[in-house]
């Protein structure tokens, strides 16, 4: 017991800020490869998993081991009431990723319908509305494996491939990663390809109407605009239409081959590659043809182990999970001459790229240079990831020459990638038009457009403010404060396209506007720390759920995570001149909860699709906890901190 000004008070005896961020370090130094990366999971939903079985069977790949490590997988989440789930508090669960699970389980031959667990999961499917409700990629996959009727047309024509891009929708107005996917099912629509085994499954009794053919489109008066806008733009191209059909298919085919990677996957995401190879098939390609059957020996190397399961990765986050992570090192005071951020450091170095990707299309002045998310991409680089090896090399690049070419090189590309509005895209520039969010296709806006987004603003103005010699008087941060300005929320937050959610955006932002020293008792940044401070829980922690996507607006967990915490403690260590109570509660969390192993932990905290595609990066409970403490020690020193909180 302590007296202190006639108060009694209890000490605590919690870890020291320096004790957390070496059990961080020695963890770190113990799984670390070889090859300098940390190949931590980038663990998705099973539908991943069901896209692996689906194909395997298709193709009549007879891996059985495969196969029955992913239907483990598989059946391992399915929940009480027969559902599958993407996150913890996704109430009675998804009936899309339901009914992928069902379809791969009975396509796998090991399951059948007449399993309690079938049975269970179709009791929920029919609860929900059956296979007419689920979202558009799983009627697409349902459709293309014969168990669904194709529609009488398809929104995107496969013409799209020759209109012009001054045109106001063209091929290239689509986001990168919209492409990749967009290409082979424009192909597989156009043939209206379904392709079935003799070991098919019938998924006929999953439909409560009983009408196969409901693969409605929206007919707005806003897509009949968008309509008129694409037939008016392909009527001016020259030629008879059947010949112009043909060649729309060549360059479409073509399109894919070219954006093949080494390992054969097409722009390496096993959505595009799946895809890929129900288009070759509806091309007349044979099952053993060697495009496809390097496609799918590229897809083997997304393999990975999460809690004893195989499970197969969207892609790998070989480069994402190392930049980050030995930046965060190098915050908590490791050197460049570590053997540990050498081995990074030339991994990362190893894996700038210097082809021309398609990102040259919009952004046609600026040389190659710049850095993607798996050890996979040889020439798709996005901002998020540029900006991340950057801040990883920088110290490096003070010694080596070789090593501040590259650097100017990724400080060049990434400048050069600020849209027009202000912000920053994931991977290229000025492809936001507004009428590809009317197309018909669910969630267009996340598919077709790669707009500015809070997250990616925040991340590219820390990285140049902090790193660069780009003076904050800038016109380039100039603008990007005014996009922050025009996309603050309401509360005071910002939405965070790539993370979940909101935290994350308000985090970036945050961290950003402070590394241009934009003024700290502005209404701006004084909205967003009010918020910040008003949702901690009653723990010290923050939490926030995934719910908060499609709703589109904030919504607690109800429980606290490892990185929405850091994420949250480091936006306000990042303004904040003094430790206040808010962050000092935090920050115990964080010391106290490293070694969680709860479902807290395997919460996704990144998305791809709202609704449908969540991550949960393994590598996340050590990256971001260790840059909040690194910071937090770094501006107030260890003894501002030690033991003196009460709880």
């Amino acid at each position: 017991m302590i007296t202190l000004l006639g108060k009694v008070t209890k000490r605590v005896n919690i870890m020291k800020v320096s004790n957390g961020i070496d059990h961080l370090i020695a963890t770190l130094r113990a799984d670390q490869t070889a090859s300098g990366t940390w190949e931590y999971p980038f663990e998705s939903s099973i539908s991943t998993d069901t896209y692996m079985i689906i194909l395997l069977r298709s193709l009549e790949i007879d891996d059985e081991e495969m196969i029955k490590q992913l239907v483990k997988r598989i059946l391992s989440k399915q929940e009480e009431n027969g559902a599958w789930k993407h996150y913890y508090d996704e109430r009675n669960g998804s009936l899309s990723l339901t009914v992928e699970a069902y379809h791969a389980l009975l396509y796998s031959g090991y399951i059948d319908k007449k399993d309690d667990r079938m049975k269970r999961a179709k009791r929920f499917i029919l609860q929900q509305g059956g296979i007419e409700e689920t979202h558009f990629l799983t009627k697409l996959i349902l459709t293309i494996t014969g168990q669904y009727e194709w529609p009488k047309f398809f929104p995107l024509p496969i013409e799209l491939m020759l209109i012009q891009p001054v045109m106001p929708i063209n091929f290239y107005s689509i986001s990168v990663y919209g492409r990749a996917n967009i290409v082979p099912i424009m192909i597989i629509a156009d043939k209206k390809f379904r392709f079935r085994t003799a070991s098919s499954p019938d998924l006929s009794d999953l439909f409560t109407s009983r009408v196969e053919a409901n693969f409605s489109w929206s007919r707005s008066s806003e897509w009949r605009t968008i309509h008129k806008t694409i037939k008016a733009s392909m009527k001016k191209i020259i030629g008879l239409p059947q010949e112009l059909h043909q060649l729309s298919m060549s360059r479409a085919k073509q399109y894919m081959i070219n954006h093949l990677e080494p390992d054969g996957t097409l722009f390496g995401y096993i959505s595009s590659t799946f895809l890929m190879v129900f288009a070759l098939l509806s091309l007349g390609h044979k099952k053993d043809d060697p495009l496809i059957e390097n496609a799918v020996k590229g897809l083997y190397g997304f393999q990975t182990k999460v809690k004893g399961h195989t499970h197969i990765q969207f892609t790998t986050a070989s480069v994402w999970n190392t930049s980050l992570l030995s930046y965060s090192l190098q915050k908590a005071g490791l050197t460049p001459n570590d053997p540990m951020i050498k081995k990074a450091t030339n991994y990362l170095l190893s894996r700038q790229q210097y082809k021309f990707g398609d990102w040259i299309i919009h952004n046609p002045k600026t040389k190659p240079g710049a850095w993607g998310f798996s050890d996979i991409n040889t020439f798709q680089p996005d901002t998020d990831d540029t900006s991340a090896t950057l801040r990883a090399i920088t110290n490096s690049a003070k010694s080596r020459d070789d090593i501040k070419e590259a650097w100017n090189l990724g400080v060049n590309w990434l400048v050069s990638m600020q849209n027009d509005d202000g912000g920053w895209p994931a991977f290229e520039k000025n492809t936001n038009n507004k009428l590809l969010a009317l197309v018909p296709i669910q969630d267009s806006e996340f598919i077709l457009t790669d707009p500015s987004s809070a997250d990616l603003t925040g991340r590219a103005m820390e990285f140049l403010g902090n790193y660069t010699h780009m003076p904050h008087q800038h016109p380039h941060f100039h603008r990007s404060i005014e996009w922050l300005k025009t996309h603050q929320e309401k509360n005071g937050s910002w939405y965070g396209r790539w993370g979940i959610c909101y935290i994350y955006g308000t985090w970036a932002a945050l961290t950003g506007l402070s590394a241009i020293e934009y003024d700290n008792k502005s209404k701006m940044i004084k909205k967003a720390t009010s918020w910040l401070r008003s949702i901690q829980n009653a723990d010290g922690g923050y939490g926030e759920s995934a719910l908060s996507d499609k709703q589109k607006k904030y919504i607690p967990l109800g429980d606290s995570t490892l990185t929405h915490t850091a994420w949250a403690i480091d936006a306000l260590i990042s303004v904040s001149q003094k430790p206040d109570e808010t962050i000092k509660r935090g920050v115990k969390y964080l010391l106290t909860s490293l070694d969680n192993k709860d479902w807290r932990e395997d919460y996704p905290a990144g998305q791809g699709l709202a609704g449908a595609i969540y991550f949960h990066y393994h590598s996340y409970r050590y990256i971001f906890p260790l840059l909040a403490l690194a910071h937090y020690r770094e501006k107030y020193g260890e003894n501002e901190y030690d033991s003196r909180i009460t709880p």
